[in-house]
């Protein structure tokens, strides 16, 4: 295992949909969220963290530091119960052990074989009580660079699944797709809660892999063609960090060509990087 990550971090990635749906709303029905005030596109974090997860899970195959925490119908009680028989300790129901060198061995395992929990945190506060971690890799909300129109766009099924519906009208369905749109993710990684989670150099750089690979495995009819395009990272000197994470966001620019059409393309786009701004201890690293 590589050091513990010491150096502060932000980074801005820019990722693309075409024809597709990057983000359903289920209270929308399924409609790509939207701001409803300004109609610029929105994907959660939670969405993104999502696709990260998946991407470790399937290049990653030591499942003793690499596990996900959060995965499609897990348990959690029962993934709770191995860090205690892993210690040789009983669970008591919503408690941690009394002593704090049995809690704290309780947690520790937890972030050393899950990747997910060492990187974003996680509130393990179930039945079986394993603690609470906040993680070094946050995320905020990905926004489109320009207004967008969702397209609503009927479909139709010809087989049936019922004999007695052979002989009736094919079904109708509609689904919801972006034409295009160039998102924006902004996201943060702390040294400090680096160190308590012991998040590492080398996991850092295979969450950079993540974000750029993370679309390439995660196809389907309904999210169209999604792309990772530009990732910038800004690394400081120092574990606190050199300069405002919003002072080194502002040095990163995506510039609209041609206003009198819309957006469908990423050559439609100019993104720029303000390297006669950037402040002294920060390294800009593009990708």
């Amino acid at each position: 295992m590589s050091k513990v990550l010491d150096k502060r971090h932000e980074f801005v990635l820019f990722f693309e949909v075409e024809n597709g749906n990057p983000n359903g709303d289920p209270d929308a029905g399924n409609m790509p969220r939207i701001d409803p005030e300004t109609s610029y596109g929105l994907v959660t974090d939670v969405c993104l963290k999502r696709k990260v997860r998946n991407y470790i899970d399937l290049v990653q195959d030591d499942k003793t530091r690499f596990d996900i925490y959060v995965r499609e119908n897990a348990v959690l009680n029962r993934v709770n119960e191995e860090a205690y028989k892993e210690q040789g300790l009983t669970p008591e129901a919503k408690k941690l052990p009394k002593e704090a060198d049995k809690a704290r061995a309780i947690t520790e395992y937890m972030c050393e074989r899950f990747y997910d929990i060492r990187a974003f945190g996680a509130v393990m506060t179930t039945e079986v009580n394993c603690g609470q971690v906040r993680g070094p890799v946050q995320l905020g909300f990905a926004k489109s660079l320009s207004a967008i129109v969702p397209q609503e766009v009927t479909i139709t099924r010809m087989a049936v699944t019922n004999e007695k519906d052979a002989e009736k009208e094919r079904t109708m369905g509609r689904k919801h797709i972006v034409p295009y749109a160039l998102y924006r993710l902004e996201g943060y990684v702390s040294a400090p809660l680096a160190q308590k989670t012991k998040f590492s150099q080398d996991d850092l750089e295979l969450f950079w892999q993540a974000l750029l690979g993370m679309f390439e495995h995660d196809r389907s009819a309904a999210r169209g063609r999604m792309a990772s395009r530009k990732l910038v990272i800004f690394e400081h000197t120092t574990p606190l960090g050199n300069a405002p994470a919003h002072q080194l966001f502002e040095l990163v620019t995506a510039e609209r060509l041609d206003r009198a059409k819309p957006p469908r393309a990423f050559r439609d786009y100019r993104i720029s990087v303000n390297y006669a701004d950037r402040p002294d201890g920060v390294t800009i690293i593009e990708r």
